[in-house]
């Protein structure tokens, strides 16, 4: 905190075993956790609420203005949890009126040059990969991965446990536990390695395959395919909540791939 290169606003809340680099500039209004190391460079804007053990790497810029001419000053936030690591040159916008808030869940890491815009839901332990970025108003889930390069249209979702393959344009929701690739962006199979990690047993992710079958291998539409999952398949969290993702779907979820003659 004793920092003579550095400007914090004196307005600004910022915990005693807090680090600052050089060069950094941070606006009223921002509050700061305990443990979180804030490198060179780096600026945060107003409306920026940083969790604990944070590290924000030189040239990322925190809390800006939305990049949306409706925008109108309102007062409006960014919400970071903890143990969350940013690296150089990301930018992550403040909300506007539509959810007054940008959300970064826990244990995220968002690497360098990613954009994530206004008023994103992102949960935690997810991985966004170089130049990832979110247009507005997405929603992503826990234990997300993007690779590099993935771009998101704005009102997307993508579920839980969801990897999005490099280079990928995201218009469609993804649904949970799938990997997703090829253009158009595509169902490709389940996310088995990622759900093996996390602790899934063998068995569960055989259910989770015969869900996406259905879904995807068996000529149905969205809701007949919903509809015969219900019937058939056994009640269980991660059935439920492929059904609600699929049933709440605004945008529509990606398609099955199948390779053309």
């Amino acid at each position: 905190m004793n920092q003579p290169l550095a400007y914090v606003h004196p307005g600004a809340k910022i915990a005693k075993n807090v680090v600052i680099e050089p060069f950094t500039t941070i606006y009223n209004n921002v509050t700061i956790g305990e443990g979180t190391w804030i490198g060179s460079n780096v600026t945060i804007m107003e409306g920026a609420r940083i969790g604990k053990n944070c590290n924000i790497f030189p040239g990322s810029v925190i809390s800006a203005v939305p990049q949306d001419l409706k925008y109108n000053d309102e007062d409006t936030t960014v919400e970071i949890g903890d143990n969350v690591t940013i690296r150089e040159c990301v930018t992550i916008n403040r909300g506007t009126t539509d959810r007054m808030k940008t959300v970064i869940g826990n244990n995220c890491l968002i690497m360098a040059y990613c954009h994530i815009a206004h008023d994103c839901v992102v949960g935690n332990n997810c991985i966004f990969s170089n130049n990832s970025t979110l247009a507005g108003h997405i929603t992503v889930g826990d234990y997300v991965v993007l690779a590099g390069m993935t771009a998101v249209h704005q009102f997307c979702s993508i579920g839980n446990h969801a990897f999005v393959t490099g280079g990928s344009l995201v218009r469609k929701d993804v649904p949970p536990f799938v990997k997703a690739a090829r253009e158009p962006l595509s169902y490709v199979g389940i996310n088995s390695v990622g759900l093996r990690r996390r602790g899934f047993s063998s068995d569960k992710i055989r259910e989770i395959q015969d869900i996406y079958r259905i879904l995807y291998q068996k000529n149905y539409n969205n809701s007949q395919a919903s509809d015969l999952i219900e019937a058939e398949m056994e009640a269980t969290p991660e059935r439920d909540e492929i059904l609600q993702f699929i049933r709440n779907s605004h945008r529509g979820i990606m398609k099955g791939y199948f390779k053309s003659n």
